[in-house]
Formats: C-alpha cells, structure tokens, sequence
C-alpha cells in the first residue's frame, strides 16, 4: 500500500519546531515528567524506581491494561484492550487489518488525515462532510444511512471532533449504533478528545462498551497533554478481531516503551487531577479566545466548539488562508493550520486553545492584523 503525503504531520514538522508560538496545537498543555511522577503513589514508584528498560509485553503492561479496563468495564483487559506506540499505529494496525479491498467504508470528514486515506488506499470510501451554518459546526447523521452499501464495513467516526470541536448528541451515537447493528458495520470511533467536553452533559459513553462491533480509540497525547509518551491503545468487545490487529503490532512496534507505559499508568491513576487542570487551562482560554473572535467579526467567523482544545474558525477576508498563516508565522513567529491542509478550501483554520501562551498568541495575531491593515 502506498500512501500520499501526511499533508498535516508534513506541514508541522517542517514549521512547529522552529517557531515561537504554536497556535495551532491539537494537544493539551505538556506536563513535565517529574511532575507526573509526583503524583505516583508509592507501589508504583518503586516499580518506576526499580524500572528495567528491556521488552515490554506486545499488549501492553498488565497493570496499564488493568488500569484502562476501569474506564471501559470489558470483560477481559488482556482480550479486550492493546496498547500501542501512539494512537496513529492503532489506527494503522486496526484499519489495515479490518478492511479488504471489497469493502466499503464511511469516513466522517474532515479528519486526522490517516482516518480517511488509508481507508482509501484500501479500498472504496464514502465522506459524510462537516456542515457550518449560524455559528455551528455539524454533521448531519441522518444521511449516515443513505450512504450505507451492501459491503459496507466500517463507519469511522471522532468526537470531540478535530478540527472543529463539534459533538454529537447521545441520541444520535445510540441511531448510528442501531443502524450499524442493522447492517453489522464496525463502527471505528476517534474517542481521543474525550474528557474535555466543555459542558459535561455531552460527554459521549465509550463505544467500546455500549456496541458489540465498536473500537475505542484513546491516547496519552491529546486530552492528557503527553505526546511524548507516545502510548495509545484500542478498546473493543470484539476479541478475535482485537487478536487479528495486536499480531499487526508484530510487524509495526512489536511493544512499547517501559518508562512510558508506567508513566501513563500514574497519570491515568491520576485522572480527575490531570483533568481538573486540564479543563481549567481550557475554561479561560475558551473565553480569551471568543472575545478576540468577536472583537474581530469583521475578519473571522468564529464557530463555537463543544469540546476538545482546537476550534475551526473561517477568515472572511479575500486572502486566501494559506497565505494568511503564512504571513503570520513570518512575521510574528506563530503557527496557524490552514485549513487546506484538511482538504478544507473554504478558509477555515485550526486553531488550538490548549496551550499556556493564548494571551501572547492573540497580542502577536493582533499585531499582526494591524501591521497588514487588516482591521
């Protein structure tokens, strides 16, 4: 199989190391590491302390796998969860493995890039788009079924979704789930936001456990605020399938890192801590964020995202986007994703409020617009 560009990885690879302010993280605030270790009790620490950096178990580490399960409630942690080396080789792995070139998949778009293309290297695929009306991202679920073909295997869905922080509703996830059963469709479900729902009524169930054919995906890296740990993993009721995409790993990582396995172990025994200020970093940026969009209606259209930490919003300029961020990152040093890089050609951008520097990223995004006559 042969992919195209990671237009996304490439782009920010080539720019977020090298600028001052990244502003269109996709993350939450890092942690450092001996603040994590920290908040190890001391049974853990002293596994920590004691740590031999040889081969871990393909699966993961029992305890971490333990310690998911609490989340899901499946009926094994060791035939029901694998961890891997981030959550791009679980969506490698699992994809690959599930899908034949006979098949027919639903992707819901825009997304993280390998949620589409490699679907679509495998074989045929239908995209349900995004809609933005009145201030609102959404997808229409409703039209889910008429895109549904007898080779249907697959919907691949992400809520909170990225980029644009929208949600779906309960209802909708439990018709989408009945329709899937009708037809017996896996349903892959990007869960790597969960957590940081702005209000905690929309907060969605783990599809893992509410749906015989659904995979969760989950990761250290987006609502955690740890991509370097480089620890996600897979959840699904489905053992012989979870067995079929753990032997793909063999061919990918084989395991994970020991040191990352057990760091993720204390911040998941951790969460609502890591969580409470996570939220709170969100909470006040959420509101810098929606002043300065409004201070500048002129300029942006601003749609309000219901969870994670990246919102969508559109220049309403006759400048195209690419070359907006561009300019920006020349002259104030900050990093925007325009939105072609989603296949989004209607000026939309990514923006990321995850992060410590929202207030300085805003003054340089200001400056910026004056120094260009903008406003």
């Amino acid at each position: 199989m042969k992919l195209p560009i990671f237009k996304l990885e490439d782009y920010l690879s080539e720019r977020e190391f090298f600028c001052d302010i990244m502003f269109s993280g996709s993350d939450m605030e890092s942690f450092l590491m001996q603040d994590i270790i920290k908040l190890a009790n001391p049974d853990v620490l002293n596994i920590w302390n004691n740590l031999k950096l040889e081969y871990t178990l393909p699966l993961g580490n029992p305890l971490l796998l333990e310690e998911l399960n609490k989340k899901y409630k499946l009926n094994s942690a060791f035939e029901n969860i694998c961890t891997f080396t981030g959550a791009e080789e679980a969506i490698y792995a699992a994809l690959n493995t599930i899908i034949d070139k006979n098949d027919h998949v639903i992707v819901l778009t825009p997304c993280y890039q390998s949620l589409r293309d490699i679907p679509k290297q495998l074989c045929e695929i239908s995209e349900l788009k995004i809609k933005f009306e009145n201030g609102k991202s959404f997808f229409d679920l409703s039209e889910v079924s008429s895109l549904i073909k007898s080779n249907t295997k697959l919907i691949i869905i992400n809520f909170p979704h990225n980029p644009t922080g929208a949600l779906i509703s309960i209802n909708e996830l439990n018709s989408l789930i009945e329709l899937s059963r009708k037809h017996g469709i896996y349903i892959f479900s990007d869960e790597v936001y969960r957590g940081l729902e702005h209000n905690k009524e929309d907060k969605l169930p783990y599809v893992a456990s509410i749906y015989e054919k659904g995979i969760s995906l989950g990761v250290m890296s987006k609502s955690y605020g740890m991509p370097g740990l480089r620890i996600g993993w897979l959840a699904m009721q489905d053992k012989k399938t979870l067995k079929n995409i753990s032997n793909m790993k063999h061919y990918l990582s084989i395991c994970n890192s020991a040191p990352s396995e057990i760091l993720s172990l204390i911040a998941l025994q951790n969460e609502d801590d890591i969580n409470s200020r996570n939220l709170n970093i969100l909470n006040k940026n959420l509101i810098l964020l929606k002043h300065f969009f409004q201070e500048h209606k002129r300029i942006f259209e601003w749609f309000e995202p219901k969870g994670g930490c990246i919102a969508f919003p559109k220049l309403k300029l006759d400048l195209p986007i690419y070359d907006f961020c561009e300019k920006l990152r020349l002259k104030e040093g900050v990093v925007l994703l325009p939105g072609n890089i989603f296949d989004n050609n209607e000026n939309h951008f990514r923006v990321g409020y995850g992060r410590l520097n929202m207030s300085e990223a805003l003054i340089r995004l200001k400056r910026f617009l004056h120094s260009e006559n903008l406003v």
